[in-house]
C-alpha cells in the first residue's frame, strides 16, 4: 500500500555502491517548464558523490538525455533512454562521453500500418538513434530533439526501430489505451507519455527491464534499489524498485504502483527523498 513519504520509509536503504537510484527526468528532475532547481542538482550530486549509482531512466532519446546528464554533473555510470530501448555507459574518456551498450529494436511496419489505419490523422515518428527522428510530418517546435527529417511513410516503415511515437493531440490517455486495444497491437510494449503521445517499444522492453540489466552489471543486491517517477511509463520501474516513489501530480495508476508518494516537481519533491537516502532514512 502506498504511503505519504516519511524518512523512515527509506530506512532499509543505505547510500554507497550497493545502492542504485533510478530517476525519471521530466516531471521528476525537470519541471514542466523544462527547468531544474539548484536544490535538485545539489541533492542528485550529493547522492552520486556518496558512491550510490544514480541512473537516469527516461523516455527521452539519447541526444535529449546528454544535456541533462551534463547539467547534473553525471559523467560516469549508466543511463537508460527511450523507455528502456537504449542503454548507455558513461565515461568521460570516451568520445562524446558515452558508448551505447544495449539497443533493442523491432520491425515497426506492422505497428505503423495498424495505427495509421485506426488513427489516420496522427503524426508518426521513428527514433533515428543518436541523430534524431524520422517523421511523417513536422512535430510542434521543440517536441523532438536532434535532426528531424520528414520522410514518406514507406521509408518510416523500412528500418528496425528502437522506438515509435504517435502524436495525436485530440486523444487523451484513455483514448490511447482504447486505440491499442482496438488496433490489436501485439509483439510490442507501449507507454502513454504526455496526453498527446503514445510510445511503442520492442516487446518486453521498459525502463524496468533495462534497469535490471544495469543492476546486475553493477552487482547491486536485488531490492537495494529506489526509483522515482511521475508517469505511466514509470509504472514498471516503480514496481521493479525496492522502493518506488511517485511524484505529486502523478496519475492514479502511477500513484498506485509506488510504495511512497512525495511532493510534485514544482515543490522539489525529489529532494527530501534523496536527502533521506543520504541519511539512511533519518531525514
Amino acid at each position: 500500500m502506498s504511503v505519504a513519504f516519511t524518512p523512515e520509509a527509506l530506512a532499509d536503504l543505505s547510500p554507497g555502491p550497493q545502492l542504485l537510484v533510478a530517476l525519471d527526468i521530466d516531471g521528476t528532475i525537470l519541471g514542466h517548464d523544462n527547468t531544474m532547481s539548484d536544490a535538485v542538482i545539489a541533492a542528485v550530486g550529493d547522492v552520486a558523490a556518496s558512491g550510490t549509482h544514480v541512473v537516469l531512466a527516461t523516455g527521452r532519446s539519447l541526444q535529449a538525455v546528454t544535456p541533462v546528464l551534463a547539467h547534473l554533473g553525471l559523467a560516469t555510470g549508466w543511463a537508460v533512454c527511450s523507455n528502456g530501448a537504449v542503454t548507455v555507459r558513461l565515461d568521460p574518456e570516451l568520445a562524446g562521453g558515452y558508448e551505447i551498450s544495449d539497443v533493442a529494436t523491432f520491425d515497426p511496419e506492422p505497428t505503423l500500418r495498424l495505427l495509421r489505419e485506426h488513427a489516420p490523422d496522427a503524426l508518426f515518428a521513428v527514433e533515428d538513434l543518436g541523430r534524431g527522428f524520422k517523421v511523417t510530418a513536422p512535430f510542434p517546435m521543440g517536441e523532438l530533439t536532434g535532426e528531424v527529417r520528414v520522410v514518406d511513410f514507406d521509408e518510416l516503415c523500412a528500418a528496425p526501430a528502437s522506438r515509435l511515437t504517435l502524436r495525436a493531440p485530440d486523444l487523451g490517455a484513455d483514448d490511447f489505451h482504447d486505440l491499442v486495444e482496438r488496433s490489436g497491437l501485439h509483439g510490442v510494449s507501449y507507454a502513454v507519455g504526455w496526453t498527446a503521445w503514445l510510445d511503442i517499444a520492442p516487446e518486453g522492453i521498459s525502463k524496468a527491464s533495462a534497469l535490471e540489466v544495469v543492476r546486475q552489471r553493477l552487482e547491486v543486491p536485488e531490492g537495494s534499489t529506489l526509483a522515482a517517477g511521475d508517469g505511466r511509463n514509470d509504472i514498471e520501474m516503480l514496481g521493479w524498485a525496492g522502493v518506488g516513489v511517485a511524484m505529486g501530480g502523478a496519475d492514479a495508476d502511477t500513484l498506485a504502483a509506488a510504495d511512497v508518494h512525495t511532493g510534485p516537481v514544482e515543490e522539489d519533491g525529489l529532494v527530501p527523498i534523496l536527502r533521506a537516502v543520504l541519511h539512511g532514512g533519518h531525514g
